[in-house]
């Protein structure tokens, strides 16, 4: 009997097997990579002769470790030699990701005495004496900067610049599918907040926006303040709010789904990091009237004198009835859960001592606060950020479109209310016909997304 395992297209992998002629043999491969949990997604046959077959067969493992089991079940099959496996994921990402292409012709003399000497030399000339015109003339109007230091990549920690810019590259390869937006990984040498906002103050003139990515909390508070005082184009944080942006459109669905109101439900919020602020303060901007936020040691309370400056912030503006306790005993009642923070931090047997047809939000990643699958047992509308369970919350949802305004409308900086309208874009490219507990957000692919984002932003 086969054992089950929850396979990920990103542990994909390629063997290429030589074996015996006999046609049976494809047939006790595929077997024994099911056997073994994994799933087989193309089978090939490369090349045939009367001696040997040279067959590719991919399949999906559950991760690294499950990839070089089925590697080793399909080498104990007679007659099959394992001769080479690839990492489709690594393959993909061979030479890196994105690349800089020449919009104009380069075939002539003339077209290279217009695109360069001695013909730029009266664009420059122009931009001189008139600055607006370099949004007009130049790439700076279509441009962001994703800048990261590599110190909080994905849910890694913190990798560095170099380990960070497979992540920056993606960053932009998803600017320009989802956006029509030509984006540049920055990936700084350093964790210095000066340096860091005095480097991309130096460069800022190429751009029309600046995406901080990755960036740990709390030095990301003060270079965003910082960079928003200083430049004269929209400086967007999207750990914080292209993730609050998302959020509050998921959350915006999943209410009308078990018809309850924002501003009467209570809502628990685990994490109190930069993820964790920004939705907070937006789904306040939004109308919730209770929030209580939880980390570690347990809610935040305005009356506990032990809080760092950040957290009695937060605490200032939340837990107006000055809840006390652990996450367990503060999420007795509530309505929804919002976790942005760490694995397996709720039990799923908490659940159904919240209110009626609560909501849960698991949205740590890769690993989530609480099994999605174990919390749907309870829970009216479960959420992640995972891409293997219905209702994946996704930044991509946001950003792209969020620049797209920002840029269309030469915005100078990023406004809560633009924050508002883009999350209320999102929540109604679902209809009322396709609403339902297990569809609450529309697929980054939808072809309306984006676009109602960007109209949103740029209110045009």
């Amino acid at each position: 009997m086969s054992k089950k395992t929850a396979t990920a297209s990103s542990y994909s992998i390629t063997m290429r097997l030589h074996t015996s002629p006999d046609p049976g043999v494809v047939g006790e491969v595929a077997t024994a990579i099911s056997t073994a949990g994994g799933m087989v997604t193309a089978i090939d046959v490369a090349e045939s002769t009367g001696r040997r077959l040279t067959v590719d067969v991919t399949c999906s493992a559950a991760d690294a470790e499950h990839a070089a089991a089925l590697q080793d079940a399909v080498g104990t099959v007679p007659g099959v030699e394992v001769h080479k496996v690839s990492d489709r994921t690594f393959l993909l990402h061979l030479g890196g990701k994105i690349e800089v292409a020449s919009k104009v012709p380069l075939k002539t003399r003339d077209d290279m005495s217009m695109a360069y000497t001695p013909g730029v030399g009266r664009v420059a000339e122009a931009i001189a004496a008139d600055p607006d015109d370099l949004h007009r003339l130049t790439i700076k109007g279509n441009a962001v900067a994703v800048v990261t230091d590599g110190s909080a990549v994905l849910g890694l920690g913190n990798l560095g610049p170099g380990a960070a810019l497979p992540v920056m590259e993606g960053k932009a390869a998803l600017f320009k599918r989802f956006g029509a937006i030509n984006a540049w990984p920055i990936c700084l040498d350093t964790q210095d907040v000066d340096e860091i906002v005095r480097t991309v103050e130096l460069i800022a003139p190429v751009f029309g926006g600046v995406n901080l990515e990755d960036i740990a909390a709390p030095r990301c508070f003060e270079i965003e303040a910082r960079l928003r005082e200083r430049l004269d184009i929209p400086v967007f944080h999207d750990d914080q709010h292209g993730t609050a942006i998302v959020v509050l459109a998921a959350l915006t669905n999943a209410l009308r789904v078990v018809d309850k109101k924002l501003d009467t439900v209570r809502i628990v919020v685990a994490g109190a990091g930069a993820a964790g602020t920004a939705i907070v303060r937006l789904l306040l901007a939004a109308g919730a009237g209770d929030v209580v936020v939880v980390d570690i040691h347990g809610a935040l309370s305005a009356d506990d004198a032990s809080l760092p400056p950040a957290h009695r912030d937060l605490a200032a503006v939340t837990n107006h009835e000055h809840r006390r306790g652990d996450l367990r005993t503060v999420l007795a009642g509530a309505d929804v859960f919002i976790g942005v923070s760490a694995p397996r931090i709720l039990a799923p047997e908490w659940i159904p001592t919240m209110a009626p047809h609560p909501v849960v939000f698991a949205l740590a990643n890769p690993d989530p606060e609480v099994d999605p699958a174990q919390a749907a047992r309870h829970a009216a509308v479960v959420a992640s950020g995972r891409s293997d369970y219905p209702n994946q919350i996704n930044n991509v949802l946001a950003f792209p479109g969020v620049f797209r305004g920002l840029l269309d409308a030469r915005a100078a900086n990023v406004t809560t209310e633009m924050m508002l309208g883009a999350a209320d874009a999102i929540a109604h490219v679902v209809t009322d016909e396709e609403l339902n507990a297990s569809f609450i957000m529309p697929t980054v692919f939808h072809p309306e997304v984006h676009h109602a984002v960007a109209i949103a932003i740029s209110g045009h």
